[in-house]
């Protein structure tokens, strides 16, 4: 028999009872629509998570630390690299080296400082960061009120929205919704803070004009108190720092600003045998490079001239891990449906053989092959298959989108900005057919091998 014939006449036997075949294939479409909605979840929450870390500059961003510095992110580094006495140092001169690696864009400081910020003669005190230029495309601005740095040596601040909140002594109270941003915004936009730091200069041996000033191996700085004004051009809702813990800053400047400031930071004082050096060592440096395939290749490089890196897509092993675990779980969960329909496939399907026993007694009298009469049993449960598996993934689509839609009316009563939750990519559409196909083909298993053990003698006695 030819697949066309025997696909015409698969069809046509579905016809005879169309209520019956059709509730079966939908109850196929179900079990794939429930497949491929869960699954499209599952892919759209780890694509959300990955555009977010993404267009944070997290994902192209290594962090390097210094090896004499206790507190490195990665210990494992340390037992495999030079000891910390031995290893260089984290200054300029390292940071030259590593602008010269290739796929490199940028590479800047991690200048922060805890310091008094005066505003309307009120003292406040802060943690207070250097922000790179290239900052802002990052995601934290996309919703900020006011603008960024109008240029890399601008006296210009970024508030966080609670720092924001703290100048102006405003704070929700309880049970009541939350500030606006915009609402802390107006009165501070194009104010003035005035910052007091600490400066250390250097002095020459025999020098006493300082106001304070310490010996350590034999060299002598200043410690200098200053102060400078600098205008609020931004007030920035989410936190661009918020991967820092405790450390992380609520007020930002330019960090080449930051670095003409010559602040006196708790890093440049905790190495005591780099203190008698006239060049500015750092905690932490930031390497920025040219896409996130790069970021391995970097962190190599950079380890092999003795310094510790971190960087996100270390961290993002374990939420790959978790999203894969994820996507299993929401399989399994979402086939339950599909097994539950291939039970109906089996009752069809016998019932359709216990109907046809006289047709199929006369085709096997006319000299049909058991292999022929599974084949049409194969072929009327991969038909209800392909249908069920189409119909299925249009359904899991819209169920999607009005998912994706609900979600985004909720983000919005709330003020947060729309988001695409689910994605549907075309190996999920095409997987989802053929595993329906597949699963109507196992279901007609025990009813096409019944239809072919069929005596055609006794089919055709039965009335």
């Amino acid at each position: 028999m030819k697949l066309y014939d025997l696909s015409e006449l698969a069809v046509r036997n579905l016809r005879q009872s169309l209520l019956r075949n059709s509730l079966t294939t939908l109850g196929i479409s179900v079990g794939v629509a429930s497949l491929v909605a869960m699954l499209a979840l599952g892919i759209g929450l780890q694509q959300l998570a990955s555009r977010r870390l993404k267009s944070s500059g997290l994902f192209d961003t290594v962090l390097v630390t210094s090896r004499r510095d206790l507190r490195s992110f990665n210990r494992e580094q340390e037992t495999n690299g030079p000891s910390a006495a031995e290893s260089p140092v984290l200054d300029d001169h390292a940071r030259a080296q590593f602008e010269k690696l290739t796929n490199v864009l940028e590479v800047y400081p991690d200048i922060r400082f805890v310091t008094e910020l005066r505003y309307q003669d009120r003292p406040h005190l802060t943690m207070i960061a250097g922000l790179p230029f290239s900052a802002k495309n990052n995601d934290a601005f996309d919703n900020m009120q006011g603008s960024f740095f109008s240029s890399e040596m601008a006296h210009e601040v970024i508030l966080q929205k609670t720092f924001a909140e703290e100048l102006l002594g405003r704070k929700p109270a309880q049970g009541a919704d939350e500030i606006g941003v915009s609402d802390l915004a107006k009165p501070l936009l194009g104010q003035e803070l005035v910052m007091r730091y600490a400066e250390r200069q250097e002095m020459p041996s025999g020098s006493d004009g300082a106001s304070r000033t310490d010996e350590v191996f034999g060299s002598t700085y200043s410690v200098i108190s200053h102060e400078e004004k600098l205008k609020i051009v931004g007030v920035s809702e989410l936190d661009p720092d918020s991967l820092r813990g405790n450390a992380r800053a609520r007020v930002f400047l330019p960090v080449k600003l930051a670095q003409s400031l010559h602040v006196l930071q708790s890093g440049g004082i905790r190495d005591t045998t780099q203190a008698a050096s006239n060049t500015p060592t750092y905690s932490t440096v930031s390497v920025r490079v040219r896409s996130p395939k790069d970021v391995e290749a970097i962190e190599d490089a950079i380890k092999k001239m003795g310094f510790n890196t971190f960087s996100i897509i270390d961290a993002t092993r374990s939420m790959r891990q978790f999203f894969a675990i994820l996507d299993l779980f929401l399989g399994i969960f979402g086939s339950l449906a599909l097994a539950v329909a291939s039970i109906g496939i089996v009752n069809t399907l016998v019932m359709a053989l216990l109907e046809r026993r006289r047709e199929i007694g006369i085709m096997k009298a006319l000299g049909a092959s058991d292999v022929e009469v599974k084949k049409l049993f194969f072929a009327e449960a991969g038909v209800m298959g392909v249908m069920g598996g189409a119909v299925g993934v249009a359904m899991g689509w819209i169920i999607g989108h009005a998912i994706n839609l609900g979600t985004n009316i909720y983000l919005r009563r709330l003020n947060f900005p729309p988001e695409q939750i689910w994605f549907v990519p075309w190996w999920l559409v095409a997987g989802a057919i053929v595993f329906a196909v597949i699963v109507s083909l196992v279901s007609g298993l025990y009813p096409a091998a019944r239809a072919a053990r069929l005596d055609p003698v006794q089919a055709l006695r039965y009335e």
